[in-house]
């Protein structure tokens, strides 16, 4: 009996030291990432559920400067200024504008892309790889809230650079969704309307403006 105690000691000693480790890890990524006036980011994006037999591949990119974003994936442009979020649709020729609202803000949004894991989450190391001679270590991310949609999301991170190279979130259905970094730029010289919606500009263009209330 004596021994199983030490065992189930030493094993939640060891889960607590690693969970310290991983946590400061984070709290790195997180001022590096802060440091920065803007980032740009070119990314692969898979979404997977063997059940569903579903497989798909994407690419976009993304350009972040404060909680402010220009994300282009799937043929579609979304622009948000901090106050409104702008949907451009080229195919369909149409603009749709929402407000922000923050309390339904509960995705893991471009804004929150590289800081979502400071508030609501437990977390614990997992494994580590090395990818290209980058060694890029996986932290477990397991949300507090019981009747969270996530079940779990693995982090990696580039243990050098400080930087996120992956992203894989599993949700309760078993749908998985895997962001991939290919390149991460800091710092870019940035055109002062990059995060500004032209409204005038695609209405000339004959776009349907739908702004929700």
């Amino acid at each position: 009996m004596k021994k199983i105690v030490i065992l189930f000691v030493t094993i939640l000693s060891v889960s607590f030291v690693q969970a310290q480790e991983m946590k400061s890890l984070l709290n790195e990524v997180s001022q590096k990432v802060k440091s920065y006036d803007n980032i740009e980011i070119a990314f692969k994006y898979n979404l997977s559920n063997s059940k569903e037999n579903v497989n798909q591949d994407t690419k976009g990119n993304v350009t972040l400067s404060g909680n402010k974003y220009v994300l282009n994936m799937l043929g579609t442009t979304r622009i948000f200024d901090g106050n409104n979020i702008y949907t451009i649709v080229p195919e369909d020729e149409e603009v749709t504008i929402s407000a922000y609202n923050p309390e339904e803000d509960t995705e893991i949004t471009p804004s929150k892309m590289l800081t979502f894991y400071e508030k609501g989450y437990n977390f614990k190391k997992d494994i580590s790889q090395t990818v290209k001679g980058r060694k890029i270590q996986y932290v477990k991310l397991i949300p507090i809230d019981p009747n969270a949609e996530i079940k779990n999301i693995l982090l990696g991170i580039d243990v050098q650079t400080k930087h996120i190279y992956r992203l894989i979130q599993t949700d309760t259905q078993g749908t998985k969704y895997t962001l991939t970094v290919n390149s991460f730029k800091t710092n870019q010289p940035l055109s002062k309307s990059m995060f500004t919606f032209d409204q005038e500009k695609y209405s000339k263009e004959g776009y349907y403006i739908n702004r929700l209330d």
